[in-house]
Protein backbone atom coordinates (compact mmCIF):
# COMPACT_ATOMS: atom_id res chain seq x y z
CA UNK A 1 0.00 0.00 0.00
CA UNK A 2 3.30 2.54 0.92
CA UNK A 3 4.76 1.78 -2.26
CA UNK A 4 2.33 3.49 -4.86
CA UNK A 5 2.32 6.94 -2.04
CA UNK A 6 5.91 6.72 -2.67
CA UNK A 7 5.44 6.69 -6.62
CA UNK A 8 3.15 9.91 -5.82
CA UNK A 9 6.05 11.41 -3.18
CA UNK A 10 8.08 11.43 -6.96
CA UNK A 11 5.47 12.71 -9.23
CA UNK A 12 4.67 15.18 -6.45
CA UNK A 13 8.63 16.24 -6.40
CA UNK A 14 8.56 16.71 -10.21
CA UNK A 15 5.79 19.07 -9.94
CA UNK A 16 7.06 21.15 -7.38
CA UNK A 17 10.88 20.84 -9.23
CA UNK A 18 8.83 22.61 -12.58
CA UNK A 19 9.72 19.30 -14.41
CA UNK A 20 5.87 18.78 -14.62
CA UNK A 21 4.38 22.29 -15.41
CA UNK A 22 0.82 23.48 -14.73
CA UNK A 23 -1.25 21.87 -17.82
CA UNK A 24 0.96 19.05 -18.66
CA UNK A 25 -0.63 15.96 -19.58
CA UNK A 26 0.14 12.50 -17.59
CA UNK A 27 0.21 9.39 -19.70
CA UNK A 28 -2.39 6.98 -19.64
CA UNK A 29 -2.73 4.90 -16.48
CA UNK A 30 -1.36 1.36 -18.89
CA UNK A 31 1.42 3.65 -20.13
CA UNK A 32 2.85 5.01 -16.92
CA UNK A 33 2.17 1.48 -15.35
CA UNK A 34 4.32 -0.01 -18.54
CA UNK A 35 6.94 2.18 -17.77
CA UNK A 36 7.11 2.00 -14.29
CA UNK A 37 6.96 -1.34 -14.01
CA UNK A 38 3.85 -1.41 -11.79
CA UNK A 39 0.48 -3.06 -12.10
CA UNK A 40 -2.05 -1.55 -13.51
CA UNK A 41 -4.06 -0.94 -9.97
CA UNK A 42 -0.71 0.24 -8.90
CA UNK A 43 -1.06 2.96 -11.32
CA UNK A 44 -4.55 3.45 -10.49
CA UNK A 45 -4.26 4.62 -7.27
CA UNK A 46 -0.96 6.61 -7.46
CA UNK A 47 -3.05 8.99 -9.80
CA UNK A 48 -5.80 8.80 -7.32
CA UNK A 49 -3.34 10.04 -4.58
CA UNK A 50 -2.27 12.82 -6.84
CA UNK A 51 -5.46 14.01 -7.28
CA UNK A 52 -6.60 13.52 -3.43
CA UNK A 53 -3.90 15.68 -2.91
CA UNK A 54 -4.62 18.71 -5.42
CA UNK A 55 -1.71 18.16 -7.95
CA UNK A 56 -3.53 16.46 -10.84
CA UNK A 57 -7.08 16.45 -12.05
CA UNK A 58 -8.44 13.93 -14.53
CA UNK A 59 -10.99 14.89 -17.59
CA UNK A 60 -12.91 12.57 -18.65
CA UNK A 61 -11.90 11.67 -22.65
CA UNK A 62 -8.86 13.72 -22.30
CA UNK A 63 -6.73 12.23 -19.36
CA UNK A 64 -5.10 13.30 -16.48
CA UNK A 65 -3.46 17.06 -16.01
CA UNK A 66 -1.27 18.84 -13.92
CA UNK A 67 -3.36 21.58 -11.85
CA UNK A 68 -2.52 25.35 -13.02
CA UNK A 69 -2.19 25.96 -9.13
CA UNK A 70 -0.35 23.37 -7.80
CA UNK A 71 -1.49 22.17 -3.67
CA UNK A 72 1.27 23.97 -1.41
CA UNK A 73 1.07 27.53 -3.34
CA UNK A 74 1.43 30.49 -1.48
CA UNK A 75 2.57 28.18 1.88
CA UNK A 76 5.17 30.71 2.64
CA UNK A 77 2.14 33.37 2.98
CA UNK A 78 0.43 31.30 5.11
CA UNK A 79 3.78 31.23 7.54
CA UNK A 80 3.65 35.40 7.87
CA UNK A 81 -0.24 36.46 7.10
CA UNK A 82 -3.34 35.21 8.25
CA UNK A 83 -4.05 32.76 5.25
CA UNK A 84 -6.35 29.99 6.76
CA UNK A 85 -9.94 30.07 7.07
CA UNK A 86 -9.38 27.19 10.31
CA UNK A 87 -10.65 29.15 13.51
CA UNK A 88 -7.47 27.91 15.18
CA UNK A 89 -3.89 28.59 13.03
CA UNK A 90 -1.15 26.36 13.90
CA UNK A 91 0.50 27.78 10.69
CA UNK A 92 1.22 31.14 12.01
CA UNK A 93 3.89 31.52 14.65
CA UNK A 94 4.36 34.77 16.61
CA UNK A 95 4.79 34.54 20.50
CA UNK A 96 2.81 36.48 22.84
CA UNK A 97 2.83 36.10 26.69
CA UNK A 98 0.36 37.16 29.44
CA UNK A 99 1.18 41.39 30.29
CA UNK A 100 3.03 41.68 27.10
CA UNK A 101 0.70 44.60 25.86
CA UNK A 102 1.32 46.21 29.27
CA UNK A 103 5.11 45.90 29.11
CA UNK A 104 5.52 47.49 25.45
CA UNK A 105 3.02 50.35 26.18
CA UNK A 106 5.50 51.73 28.97
CA UNK A 107 8.45 51.50 26.38
CA UNK A 108 6.26 53.42 24.40
CA UNK A 109 4.75 56.54 26.33
CA UNK A 110 7.87 58.75 26.36
CA UNK A 111 7.78 58.50 22.30
CA UNK A 112 4.30 60.06 22.59
CA UNK A 113 5.55 63.25 23.49
CA UNK A 114 5.58 66.48 21.30
CA UNK A 115 8.84 67.01 21.34
CA UNK A 116 10.36 63.49 20.96
CA UNK A 117 7.41 62.11 18.64
CA UNK A 118 9.27 64.87 16.08
CA UNK A 119 12.00 63.18 15.91
CA UNK A 120 10.90 60.06 15.89
CA UNK A 121 8.72 60.12 12.84
CA UNK A 122 12.01 61.55 10.67
CA UNK A 123 13.81 60.04 8.36
CA UNK A 124 16.87 57.59 8.99
CA UNK A 125 19.49 55.96 7.63
CA UNK A 126 20.24 52.50 6.50
CA UNK A 127 22.90 51.71 9.56
CA UNK A 128 20.44 53.64 12.13
CA UNK A 129 21.68 56.12 15.32
CA UNK A 130 24.45 55.49 17.11
CA UNK A 131 22.26 54.13 20.14
CA UNK A 132 20.33 51.74 18.14
CA UNK A 133 23.35 50.60 17.36
CA UNK A 134 24.65 50.05 20.79
CA UNK A 135 21.41 48.50 22.01
CA UNK A 136 21.24 46.31 19.17
CA UNK A 137 25.11 44.93 19.20
CA UNK A 138 24.19 44.16 23.50
CA UNK A 139 21.07 42.62 22.16
CA UNK A 140 22.35 40.32 20.52
CA UNK A 141 25.49 39.65 22.16
CA UNK A 142 26.54 36.11 23.93
CA UNK A 143 29.41 35.27 25.51
CA UNK A 144 32.43 34.92 23.26
CA UNK A 145 30.52 36.79 20.75
CA UNK A 146 29.64 40.54 20.42
CA UNK A 147 29.00 42.12 17.22
CA UNK A 148 30.55 45.38 16.33
CA UNK A 149 28.05 48.62 16.65
CA UNK A 150 29.55 49.84 13.36
CA UNK A 151 28.52 46.96 11.16
CA UNK A 152 24.56 46.83 12.10
CA UNK A 153 21.90 48.14 9.39
CA UNK A 154 18.64 48.20 10.15
CA UNK A 155 15.26 46.76 8.20
CA UNK A 156 11.62 46.47 8.57
CA UNK A 157 11.59 42.86 9.62
CA UNK A 158 13.96 40.18 9.88
CA UNK A 159 12.57 39.01 6.52
CA UNK A 160 13.34 42.11 4.70
CA UNK A 161 17.37 41.98 5.88
CA UNK A 162 17.23 38.22 4.17
CA UNK A 163 16.55 39.96 0.90
CA UNK A 164 19.03 42.55 1.43
CA UNK A 165 21.34 40.35 2.35
CA UNK A 166 20.96 38.33 -0.76
CA UNK A 167 20.26 40.96 -2.83
CA UNK A 168 23.45 42.25 -1.91
CA UNK A 169 25.44 38.76 -2.12
CA UNK A 170 23.91 37.36 -5.19
CA UNK A 171 23.45 38.36 -9.14
CA UNK A 172 20.25 37.70 -10.79
CA UNK A 173 20.83 33.76 -11.78
CA UNK A 174 22.85 33.10 -9.34
CA UNK A 175 22.75 30.05 -6.91
CA UNK A 176 22.03 29.90 -3.52
CA UNK A 177 22.82 27.06 -0.79
CA UNK A 178 20.46 26.31 1.55
CA UNK A 179 19.39 23.38 3.89
CA UNK A 180 17.31 20.96 1.92
CA UNK A 181 14.58 21.89 4.31
CA UNK A 182 14.10 25.92 4.91
CA UNK A 183 12.45 28.61 5.76
CA UNK A 184 9.92 29.02 3.37
CA UNK A 185 9.78 32.56 2.77
CA UNK A 186 13.48 32.26 1.73
CA UNK A 187 11.84 30.42 -1.43
CA UNK A 188 9.81 33.56 -2.16
CA UNK A 189 12.47 36.14 -1.34
CA UNK A 190 14.71 34.28 -3.81
CA UNK A 191 12.34 34.09 -6.96
CA UNK A 192 11.81 37.52 -6.43
CA UNK A 193 14.98 38.30 -7.16
CA UNK A 194 16.19 35.75 -9.75
CA UNK A 195 17.62 33.37 -7.55
CA UNK A 196 17.82 29.59 -7.70
CA UNK A 197 18.14 27.88 -4.50
CA UNK A 198 20.20 24.53 -3.98
CA UNK A 199 19.04 22.41 -0.91
CA UNK A 200 22.18 20.71 0.76
CA UNK A 201 21.95 17.78 2.67
CA UNK A 202 21.75 17.74 6.24
CA UNK A 203 21.70 15.26 8.81
CA UNK A 204 21.33 14.98 12.92
CA UNK A 205 24.08 17.56 13.06
CA UNK A 206 22.21 20.12 10.78
CA UNK A 207 23.90 20.82 7.62
CA UNK A 208 27.05 19.06 5.98
CA UNK A 209 29.90 21.17 5.07
CA UNK A 210 30.40 18.67 2.36
CA UNK A 211 27.88 19.05 0.66
CA UNK A 212 28.26 22.85 0.69
CA UNK A 213 31.44 21.68 -1.29
CA UNK A 214 30.20 19.21 -3.55
CA UNK A 215 27.10 21.86 -4.67
CA UNK A 216 29.99 24.68 -5.28
CA UNK A 217 32.25 22.11 -6.88
CA UNK A 218 29.12 21.26 -9.33
CA UNK A 219 28.37 24.84 -10.22
CA UNK A 220 29.35 27.76 -8.11
CA UNK A 221 27.44 28.81 -5.39
CA UNK A 222 27.00 32.75 -4.87
CA UNK A 223 26.39 32.46 -1.14
CA UNK A 224 24.64 29.89 1.46
CA UNK A 225 21.78 30.67 3.75
CA UNK A 226 21.43 28.21 6.70
CA UNK A 227 19.50 28.27 10.27
CA UNK A 228 23.11 26.76 12.78
CA UNK A 229 20.16 27.65 15.88
CA UNK A 230 16.76 25.71 15.88
CA UNK A 231 16.53 25.12 12.79
CA UNK A 232 12.94 25.96 11.30
CA UNK A 233 11.06 23.06 10.96
CA UNK A 234 13.26 20.44 12.23
CA UNK A 235 14.70 22.22 15.48
CA UNK A 236 18.21 21.16 14.90
CA UNK A 237 20.95 22.83 16.66
CA UNK A 238 24.45 22.55 14.60
CA UNK A 239 26.98 21.60 17.66
CA UNK A 240 30.40 23.63 17.77
CA UNK A 241 32.83 21.35 15.94
CA UNK A 242 30.12 21.02 13.04
CA UNK A 243 29.67 24.71 13.03
CA UNK A 244 33.73 25.17 13.28
CA UNK A 245 34.24 22.68 10.26
CA UNK A 246 31.17 24.96 8.36
CA UNK A 247 33.43 27.67 8.92
CA UNK A 248 36.77 26.30 7.50
CA UNK A 249 34.70 25.09 4.34
CA UNK A 250 33.24 28.32 3.18
CA UNK A 251 36.62 30.01 4.34
CA UNK A 252 38.38 27.95 2.24
CA UNK A 253 35.53 28.27 -1.00
CA UNK A 254 35.68 32.05 -0.28
CA UNK A 255 32.15 31.65 0.17
CA UNK A 256 29.22 34.14 1.96
CA UNK A 257 27.02 33.28 4.58
CA UNK A 258 23.64 34.44 5.83
CA UNK A 259 23.33 32.84 9.25
CA UNK A 260 19.33 33.35 10.65
CA UNK A 261 19.14 33.44 13.81
CA UNK A 262 15.60 34.71 14.58
CA UNK A 263 14.92 31.74 16.92
CA UNK A 264 18.50 31.60 18.40
CA UNK A 265 16.78 33.92 21.35
CA UNK A 266 14.93 30.82 22.97
CA UNK A 267 18.46 28.75 22.79
CA UNK A 268 20.23 30.85 25.37
CA UNK A 269 23.77 31.34 26.26
CA UNK A 270 25.46 31.83 29.97
CA UNK A 271 26.36 28.50 30.63
CA UNK A 272 26.23 26.70 27.61
CA UNK A 273 28.87 29.08 25.83
CA UNK A 274 31.45 29.32 28.71
CA UNK A 275 31.18 25.29 27.83
CA UNK A 276 32.34 25.56 24.49
CA UNK A 277 28.66 26.59 22.78
CA UNK A 278 27.16 23.08 23.69
CA UNK A 279 23.74 23.54 21.88
CA UNK A 280 24.91 25.80 19.65
CA UNK A 281 24.85 29.53 21.18
CA UNK A 282 27.84 30.71 19.90
CA UNK A 283 27.01 32.30 16.03
CA UNK A 284 28.83 31.24 13.00
CA UNK A 285 29.73 34.71 12.84
CA UNK A 286 31.91 34.03 15.11
CA UNK A 287 33.78 31.56 13.53
CA UNK A 288 34.06 33.27 10.40
CA UNK A 289 33.61 36.96 11.26
CA UNK A 290 34.90 38.17 7.64
CA UNK A 291 32.17 35.40 5.54
CA UNK A 292 28.92 35.48 8.00
CA UNK A 293 26.48 37.93 7.61
CA UNK A 294 23.65 38.08 10.67
CA UNK A 295 19.94 38.45 10.16
CA UNK A 296 17.71 38.60 13.44
CA UNK A 297 15.28 40.77 14.61
CA UNK A 298 11.92 41.47 17.19
CA UNK A 299 8.97 40.12 15.62
CA UNK A 300 9.66 37.12 17.68
CA UNK A 301 11.21 38.49 20.77
CA UNK A 302 8.63 41.58 20.84
CA UNK A 303 5.72 41.54 18.32
CA UNK A 304 5.28 41.28 14.27
CA UNK A 305 3.09 44.42 14.29
CA UNK A 306 5.94 46.75 15.35
CA UNK A 307 9.37 45.33 14.81
CA UNK A 308 12.89 45.71 13.63
CA UNK A 309 15.33 43.84 11.55
CA UNK A 310 19.17 43.62 12.23
CA UNK A 311 21.61 43.04 9.44
CA UNK A 312 24.86 42.11 10.73
CA UNK A 313 27.75 42.83 7.72
CA UNK A 314 31.48 41.57 7.92
CA UNK A 315 34.03 44.56 8.23
CA UNK A 316 34.23 46.82 5.16
CA UNK A 317 30.42 45.82 3.86
CA UNK A 318 28.36 47.84 5.82
CA UNK A 319 28.10 50.62 2.22
CA UNK A 320 27.59 48.32 -0.77
CA UNK A 321 24.69 46.69 1.71
CA UNK A 322 23.51 49.42 3.13
CA UNK A 323 22.65 50.54 -0.82
CA UNK A 324 21.24 47.13 -1.67
CA UNK A 325 18.97 47.73 1.22
CA UNK A 326 17.71 51.16 0.04
CA UNK A 327 17.57 50.07 -3.25
CA UNK A 328 14.77 47.34 -2.22
CA UNK A 329 12.80 49.63 -0.37
CA UNK A 330 13.88 47.55 3.15
CA UNK A 331 14.78 50.21 5.76
CA UNK A 332 13.81 50.49 9.25
CA UNK A 333 10.58 53.19 10.33
CA UNK A 334 12.17 55.97 12.73
CA UNK A 335 9.47 55.31 14.71
CA UNK A 336 9.59 52.02 15.13
CA UNK A 337 13.81 52.12 15.41
CA UNK A 338 13.10 54.57 18.44
CA UNK A 339 10.82 52.30 20.21
CA UNK A 340 13.43 49.17 19.85
CA UNK A 341 15.88 51.10 20.86
CA UNK A 342 13.72 51.90 24.33
CA UNK A 343 12.34 48.58 24.97
CA UNK A 344 16.02 46.87 24.70
CA UNK A 345 17.14 49.66 27.40
CA UNK A 346 14.37 49.59 29.72
CA UNK A 347 14.72 45.73 29.97
CA UNK A 348 11.32 45.11 28.19
CA UNK A 349 12.63 42.62 25.73
CA UNK A 350 14.71 40.68 27.97
CA UNK A 351 11.97 39.91 30.30
CA UNK A 352 10.18 38.80 27.61
CA UNK A 353 12.82 36.75 25.92
CA UNK A 354 12.49 35.02 29.62
CA UNK A 355 8.93 34.91 29.52
CA UNK A 356 8.81 33.71 26.13
CA UNK A 357 11.62 30.71 26.83
CA UNK A 358 9.77 29.65 29.66
CA UNK A 359 6.51 29.76 27.62
CA UNK A 360 8.09 27.48 24.46
CA UNK A 361 9.42 24.84 26.98
CA UNK A 362 5.23 24.68 28.33
CA UNK A 363 4.10 24.52 25.16
CA UNK A 364 6.53 21.39 24.05
CA UNK A 365 5.55 19.57 27.55
CA UNK A 366 1.92 20.23 25.68
CA UNK A 367 3.15 18.18 22.59
CA UNK A 368 4.27 15.59 24.49
CA UNK A 369 1.37 14.73 26.57
CA UNK A 370 -1.18 15.41 23.74
CA UNK A 371 0.84 13.62 21.02
CA UNK A 372 2.10 10.93 22.86
CA UNK A 373 3.28 7.79 21.23
CA UNK A 374 3.61 9.75 17.72
CA UNK A 375 7.00 10.41 15.59
CA UNK A 376 6.68 14.51 16.90
CA UNK A 377 10.62 15.94 16.97
CA UNK A 378 11.42 19.41 18.60
CA UNK A 379 13.63 20.34 20.73
CA UNK A 380 11.94 21.51 24.18
CA UNK A 381 13.52 25.56 23.47
CA UNK A 382 11.53 25.25 20.28
CA UNK A 383 8.36 26.92 19.49
CA UNK A 384 7.64 24.61 16.69
CA UNK A 385 7.53 20.96 15.76
CA UNK A 386 8.39 18.83 13.26
CA UNK A 387 5.51 15.75 12.82
CA UNK A 388 6.29 12.35 10.87
CA UNK A 389 2.62 11.20 10.16
CA UNK A 390 1.77 7.71 10.88
CA UNK A 391 0.47 5.42 7.78
CA UNK A 392 -1.54 5.97 5.37
CA UNK A 393 -1.62 9.87 6.04
CA UNK A 394 0.39 12.16 3.62
CA UNK A 395 1.18 16.12 4.63
CA UNK A 396 -1.41 17.21 1.72
CA UNK A 397 -4.14 15.10 2.54
CA UNK A 398 -3.65 15.56 6.37
CA UNK A 399 -3.62 19.14 6.11
CA UNK A 400 -7.45 18.94 4.50
CA UNK A 401 -8.49 16.56 6.95
CA UNK A 402 -7.43 18.84 9.67
CA UNK A 403 -8.66 21.66 8.17
CA UNK A 404 -11.99 19.83 8.46
CA UNK A 405 -11.82 19.75 12.06
CA UNK A 406 -10.79 23.44 12.66
CA UNK A 407 -7.29 23.07 12.95
CA UNK A 408 -4.54 24.80 10.29
CA UNK A 409 -1.22 23.14 10.30
CA UNK A 410 1.53 23.31 7.48
CA UNK A 411 2.70 21.15 5.16
CA UNK A 412 6.49 19.29 5.30
CA UNK A 413 6.59 20.06 1.50
CA UNK A 414 6.11 23.63 2.16
CA UNK A 415 9.76 23.76 3.23
CA UNK A 416 10.78 21.59 0.66
CA UNK A 417 13.39 23.04 -2.25
CA UNK A 418 13.42 21.36 -5.22
CA UNK A 419 16.18 19.52 -6.73
CA UNK A 420 18.59 21.52 -9.10
CA UNK A 421 19.85 19.67 -12.58
CA UNK A 422 23.46 20.47 -10.90
CA UNK A 423 24.90 16.70 -11.13
CA UNK A 424 24.94 16.20 -7.73
CA UNK A 425 22.48 14.35 -6.01
CA UNK A 426 20.98 15.69 -2.52
CA UNK A 427 20.82 12.60 -0.35
CA UNK A 428 17.72 11.97 0.33
CA UNK A 429 16.06 12.54 4.01
CA UNK A 430 14.90 9.59 6.13
CA UNK A 431 11.78 10.84 6.48
CA UNK A 432 9.85 12.42 3.23
CA UNK A 433 8.40 16.09 3.90
CA UNK A 434 5.39 14.77 2.21
CA UNK A 435 4.86 12.32 5.51
CA UNK A 436 5.46 15.36 7.43
CA UNK A 437 3.83 18.91 9.15
CA UNK A 438 4.80 21.36 10.62
CA UNK A 439 3.34 22.68 14.08
CA UNK A 440 3.81 26.21 15.36
CA UNK A 441 3.13 26.25 18.95
CA UNK A 442 3.14 29.93 19.42
CA UNK A 443 0.04 32.03 18.07
CA UNK A 444 -2.65 30.37 19.94
CA UNK A 445 -3.15 29.98 23.71
CA UNK A 446 -1.98 27.05 26.07
CA UNK A 447 -5.75 26.01 26.33
CA UNK A 448 -6.67 26.11 22.48
CA UNK A 449 -2.94 24.95 21.84
CA UNK A 450 -3.84 21.53 23.90
CA UNK A 451 -7.32 21.01 22.33
CA UNK A 452 -5.70 21.50 19.32
CA UNK A 453 -3.59 18.87 19.70
CA UNK A 454 -6.31 16.21 21.06
CA UNK A 455 -8.27 17.03 17.66
CA UNK A 456 -4.80 16.24 15.71
CA UNK A 457 -4.28 12.96 17.30
CA UNK A 458 -7.57 12.35 17.02
CA UNK A 459 -7.45 12.79 12.83
CA UNK A 460 -3.84 11.15 13.11
CA UNK A 461 -5.55 7.95 14.46
CA UNK A 462 -8.11 8.07 11.73
CA UNK A 463 -11.01 10.22 13.43
CA UNK A 464 -12.83 12.85 11.85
Amino acid sequence: MSDYRRIADRIAEEIAAGRLRPGDRLPPQRVFARRRGIAGSTAGRVYGELVRRGLVVGEVGRGTFVRAAPAGAGAGRALAEPASSAPVNMELNYPSVPGQAELLAAGLAPLLRTDVLGEALGLVPANGTGAAREAAAGLLAVPGWRPEPDRFLFTGNARQAIAAALAHLVRPGGRVGVESLTYPLVKEIAARLGVTLVPLATDGDGLRPDAVAAAHRAAPLSAVYVQPTLHNPTSTTMPHERRAELASVVRELDLPVVEDRIWAFLAGAGAEASRGCVGGALPLAAYAPERVYVVDGLSKRVAPGLTVGFLVVPEGRAEEAGGALRSGGWAAGRFALEAAVRWIVDGTVARLVAAKREDAAARQRLVREGLAGFAVRGDERAYYAWWELPEPWRADTFCAAAAERGVAVTPGPAFSVPAVASGVPVASAAVSPFNCVRLGLASVGPRELAEALAVLGDVARGGR
